[in-house]
């Protein structure tokens, strides 16, 4: 029996993460999920591949953001059909979207550090008044 490959569920993963994209990309009919701006950050697959979440980033309200995740779950069983075509898998995995805080949490630590951030001291060589 051959050696098991342990690294195909990350391949998989990536090209799920792909695939997805580049469906959202290409313009999803879903009205919730139709122009909205929406960033595909990570995908997570089982190891008997049977199960993927797809973590994505999406700008807006909560409520738009509920509202997206909301179509995105809607579109899943497409999207799952597509991804085991261009996968070539005999079985593609159940897909499943879940939201990704990292990146709004990201730009929130940025605003907060940009807000407390000392003014630049003046360029012409002289110290600072203290």
């Amino acid at each position: 029996m051959p050696p098991r490959d342990t690294r195909r569920p990350d391949r998989v993963a990536e090209g799920i993460r792909m695939e997805v994209a580049t469906f959202l990309n290409e313009g999803v009919k879903d009205p919730r999920v139709y122009g909205k701006l929406i960033t595909v950050t990570a995908v997570e697959v089982t190891r008997d591949l049977g199960h993927a979440v797809v973590f994505v980033s999406i700008m807006g309200t909560d409520a738009e953001q509920a509202s997206t995740l909301e179509g995105l779950s809607s579109v899943a069983s497409h999207l799952r059909a597509r991804v085991g075509r261009a996968l070539r898998l005999r079985i593609a995995p159940e897909i499943a979207f879940k939201f990704d805080e990292s990146v709004a949490r990201a730009a929130r630590i940025e605003t907060l550090l940009a807000s407390i951030r000392p003014s630049d001291p003046p360029d012409d060589g002289s110290a600072p008044d203290a």
